[in-house]
């Protein structure tokens, strides 16, 4: 083996590594493997061959794809093929199966499958809840029908163009556009017979929305909401009186929602957060009552109104400074919450400089922005130790006079007691809210004469100790009036706020492209910049823990949201969400359906008479679905999976260095040593098991470019042309059906039918080998091994 044949598999190794375990994002893997191999092998991997990638027509053909199905999607023609063909499945169960999979199957032949499954998710949901058929009876055939119609054509699917593409530049004569039909067709045909005869008794079977009331109820219970229901009352005496809701942090401390508010025989459903308290006032809330009650002990608390001689013992201990954010820190986008700043640098946040001033209060949801003025807490020794980061670009020390005229230092300490007896005894930090809630810190617990400065979460607290605490004063009130309001869990009959018209529920779930993956609940803020609350998620089978501020959206959740109607309507045209509960919106525009087809048609009929090669004719297609206005330039660049293209693009230069280093023959050489003796045939099967098993661990796009050239070298060895290994790997890696990580289409209808991992493995390894043995029985007619 040579070093540099070593190289290329260390680089390969690494690569699979991360891509399992998603410590660094794909595209970013993909990155750093074409910056490895550039600087590593600098004379085979040229800076031209290093950025080949992007210019491949292959990458260039998956872009354009993506642009000309949205066109069809933007004009409503996918959508009034998939309506009018569901009209042909009628009410039963078997008839709706093979219907829907036929229409996702011919769609996703010539558009991108994910657009599809996005497309038809709602529709088919609608269908589920007009025939009383669970969801989850339909919506993973859906998904695996995508996956099948790939199968179909050249740009059916990225792995085909990729084979395609590969097979060209290794000298070889190019798939054609229709050259996948006859196996795919077959294997697609033979698919959803197996689904709809025998697949579907292994989907979850789960109770049907029958009509839209029944359907609110079924959400509700789905989510568990009205044993999360109850009332709060404001007594008469209240510290509460007169404070609004956003002062009162009702909602804020424990992530309850508040529903109603019912005052002098009216009830205001959803209030705002400027909403007055009056004595009286009642209030239903929805969430857990047990944490509501947990944050109520924190009012045991007893101010102690003079301690100026431990809060010179801590003055002389702690300091502050001002630190202005890098571009390249890791805490840019980062809630202050997420951020560790105590993890990371042994200080604490106490405030960001916005307009001019320091923002003190609500810290714990505000991103950390590049440039920003952090002011931050710490003990002498971390403080000075801070100018040693990179993560930021100035440190400025306050001293005394700047710290008292700028942040009121004094003003925001004092101290309080924990009574003996009180319920946080034998509690840890931690296990408070108020750091979130109410931007309280305890800067020291003094205990038996000892004084610890900065403790961290797990201190635990003990009947008698007196906490140095920073923050407001008038804070304490409000945690006081907390603990005065009157907690009624028995929710009377006749207030029925999710059966009001004002108040109403709606399922959805993210949009694959959605740019809210990845962020938390409480980043996003859903009453501040949507008018509605996220009530529920619901993932892999279950509800999620009731903390949702701190639950970081997937694509495949489903998403509970409540809110007023016309509120909820607005998100049908939000490009982030696929909306499943029909409220009235309306249906698309379809008067440029018809020339969007013609489009389509044209690109298809241009490839197939050998006028333009498929990555031209894909671009010229595009550029005419935007000139005619079947879709606008900043749709057509959002309607591209950029995440795709730069894996691709970056993993390619590994499959040339795999070929041009000799590390592919060896791989190949590997394989050969353990099935070449048996011919050539157990050989394709061997790499078909291969790469159908990669398919749950490795992205498929990534997993073609590495197989390609094992597979060329392999067939070389066998002296047979390489063909027909390459159309079995191209059918083993598109055939994506044993987990939801195989393919975003899996994921996307996850949340919706409510499945968890293992229903994919009862269905999808069934079909992986009924799939598996359709294409070797059809390869020795459809594509015999010939012999160069």
């Amino acid at each position: 083996m040579t070093f540099e044949i070593a190289l290329v598999l260390g680089i390969l190794a690494i690569s699979l590594v991360l891509f399992i375990s998603e410590i660094i994002r794909m595209d970013v893997v993909a990155m750093l493997v074409l910056g490895a191999l550039a600087i590593g092998l600098p004379d085979i991997v040229t800076s031209d061959k290093a950025f080949a990638g992007f210019s491949n027509s292959a990458v260039i053909t998956v872009w354009a794809m993506f642009i000309l199905s949205e066109g069809l999607t933007r004009t409503g023609i996918a959508d009034i093929i998939g309506r009018q063909v569901m009209r042909i499945g009628g009410r039963r169960e078997f008839t709706l199966i093979i219907v829907i999979m036929i229409t996702g199957a011919v769609l996703s032949a010539f558009m991108n499958n994910i657009g599809v499954a996005a497309l038809m998710l709602p529709v088919v949901v609608e269908v589920a809840r007009r025939t009383r058929i669970a969801a989850s009876r339909l919506l993973m055939p859906l998904a695996y029908s995508t996956l099948l119609g790939g199968l179909m054509t050249l740009i059916g699917t990225p792995p085909n163009l990729l084979i395609s593409e590969s097979m060209s530049l290794r000298g070889y004569e190019p798939f054609e556009l229709f050259d996948f039909t006859p196996i795919g067709g077959v294997v697609m045909v033979v698919g959803v017979l197996f689904i709809a005869l025998a697949g579907r008794f292994m989907l979850p079977k789960q109770k049907a929305a029958r009509d839209k009331h029944v359907s609110q109820r079924s959400l509700r219970a789905r989510y568990k909401l009205q044993e999360r229901t109850f009332m709060m009352r404001v007594p008469t005496d209240s510290i509460l009186v007169g404070k609004t809701l956003a002062e009162s942090r009702i909602g804020a401390s424990t992530g309850l929602i508040i529903l109603s508010l019912f005052r002098n025989g009216r009830s205001e459903t959803l209030p705002g957060r400027q909403t007055v308290l009056r004595a009286g006032d009642g209030l239903l809330v929805q969430g857990r009552v047990d944490q509501f009650r947990e944050l109520r002990r924190w009012s045991d608390l007893v101010i102690e109104r003079e301690a100026p001689v431990l809060k010179s013992m801590v003055a002389s201990k702690v300091m502050y400074a001002a630190v202005t954010i890098a571009d390249n820190s890791p805490v840019v986008s980062e809630l202050v919450r997420h951020a560790a700043f105590r993890t990371r640098f042994d200080v604490a946040v106490v405030g960001i400089m916005r307009r001019g001033s320091y923002r003190l209060t609500n810290l714990a949801y505000v991103p950390v922005k590049a440039g920003d003025q952090v002011l931050v807490q710490g003990e002498v020794e971390a403080i000075t130790q801070l100018e040693k980061f990179s993560d930021f670009t100035s440190v400025d020390i306050y001293d005394q006079e700047k710290l008292t005229s700028e942040y009121h230092a004094d003003e925001r300490m004092f101290v309080v007691r924990l009574p003996k007896h009180s319920g946080l005894a034998e509690e840890t930090l931690a296990k408070s809210r108020l750091a979130d809630v109410f931007d309280f810190r305890v800067l020291a617990v003094f205990r038996d004469g000892e004084l610890e400065v900065m403790p961290r979460g797990d201190e635990v607290l003990l009947g008698g100790d007196l906490l140095l605490i920073e923050g407001q004063h008038s804070d304490l009130d409000v945690l006081r009036g907390l603990q005065e309001l009157e907690i009624d869990t028995k929710v009377p009959a006749s207030v029925r706020p999710f059966e009001s018209e004002r108040l109403t529920l709606m399922d959805a779930t993210l949009d694959p492209r959605s740019s809210l993956a990845g962020r938390t609940v409480g980043e996003l803020n859903f009453r501040e910049r949507y008018g509605i609350e996220l009530a529920g998620i619901w993932r892999e089978g279950e509800t999620v823990g009731t903390e949702l501020a701190d639950e970081r959206l997937q694509v495949g959740d489903a998403l509970l949201l409540l809110g007023p109607r016309d509120r909820l309507q607005l998100l049908s045209s939000d490009s982030d969400f696929l909306i499943l509960t029909p409220l009235g919106q309306e249906p698309p525009d379809t008067r440029r359906a018809p020339l969007a087809a013609a489009i389509m048609l044209g690109v298809v009929l241009t490839v197939m008479a050998g006028y333009a090669p498929i990555s031209i004719a894909a671009v010229i297609g595009g550029t005419i679905m935007v000139l005619t206005g079947c879709l606008n330039m900043e749709q057509a660049y959002r309607a591209i999976d950029w995440r795709a293209i730069f894996l691709i693009a970056g993993m390619l230069p590994l499959g040339t260095a795999m070929q041009e280093t000799g590390a592919a023959e060896y791989l190949a050489n590997q394989v050969m040593d353990l099935l070449g003796d048996a011919g050539p045939w157990p050989v394709i099967m061997g790499l078909y098991i291969l790469t159908a098993m990669a398919t749950m661990i490795i992205p498929t796009a990534a997993l073609v470019v590495l197989m390609s050239p094992i597979v060329l070298s392999a067939m070389g060895d066998l002296g047979v042309e390489p063909e027909t290994a390459m159309m079995a790997v191209a059918m083993a890696a598109s055939a994506s059906f044993t987990s939801p990580i195989s393919h975003p289409a899996n994921i996307l209808v996850m949340g919706p039918g409510g499945y968890r991992f293992v229903d994919y493995l009862k269905v999808g390894v069934p079909l992986t080998i009924v799939v598996f043995i359709t294409v070797m029985v059809l390869l020795p007619i459809l594509w015999p091994l010939v012999p160069v």
